[in-house]
C-alpha cells in the first residue's frame, strides 16, 4: 500500500512573452508569497539582460542551454536496506533533472547579496550556459557522488 497520495502533474502553461513552459516554470520558482508580476518582471529582465553584451545570440537560446547545462542525469537516492543506508545512483527523469536545475540556479542567484534579483539570476544564467557557476558545479557534484556510489547501483528497485 501506498504511504501516500497519488501525486498528480499540474498542466503547465506557457509565459505571455516567450510562449515557453520553461520560462513560465522559472517565473514560478523566482516567485514567492504569490508575487507574480515581481517575478515575471525579475525572470524578463533577467533574460533581457543577457542579450546584452552580444546581439547575434537569441537570449531564449542562452536560457535554454543554460539549463541544460545545469541539468543532472544521474543523482542519489538514501535506500534502507538491512538496517544499513546506502546511496544508491538513480538516473533522473527530465521533468525532475529540469526541476532541480531551476532550484539550483534561483537558490544560488538569491545567494548573491548586494546585487539585484534579476542582474543576479542573469550572472547566473550567463555563467550557467558557457558550461561554468556554481549551478553547473552542483550538478558536478551530484554526477561524482553518483560515481562514487555506483557500487550500490544493483539495489536500485
Amino acid at each position: 500500500m501506498a504511504r501516500r497520495k497519488r501525486v498528480y502533474d499540474k498542466p503547465v502553461h506557457k509565459d505571455s512573452r516567450y510562449d515557453s513552459q520553461l520560462v513560465a516554470h522559472l517565473i514560478a520558482r523566482v516567485m514567492q508569497s504569490g508575487k507574480k508580476s515581481l517575478a515575471e518582471r525579475i525572470v524578463y529582465a533577467a533574460i533581457e539582460q543577457l542579450n546584452e553584451k552580444s546581439d547575434s545570440i537569441d537570449p531564449l537560446e542562452l536560457f535554454n542551454r543554460a539549463i541544460d547545462n545545469a541539468k543532472p542525469k544521474v543523482e542519489v537516492k538514501a535506500r534502507r536496506v538491512g538496517g544499513a543506508t546506502y546511496q544508491v545512483p538513480l538516473e533522473v527523469n527530465t521533468a525532475r533533472s529540469e526541476s532541480l536545475a531551476m532550484r539550483w540556479i534561483v537558490g544560488y542567484a538569491r545567494g548573491r547579496k548586494g546585487v539585484p534579483m534579476h542582474r543576479a539570476l542573469a550572472n547566473e544564467l550567463k555563467e550557467a550556459s558557457t558550461g561554468q557557476g556554481s549551478s553547473v558545479r552542483k550538478r558536478d557534484d551530484v554526477h561524482k557522488q553518483a560515481q562514487a556510489n555506483r557500487a550500490f547501483a544493483h539495489f536500485r528497485f
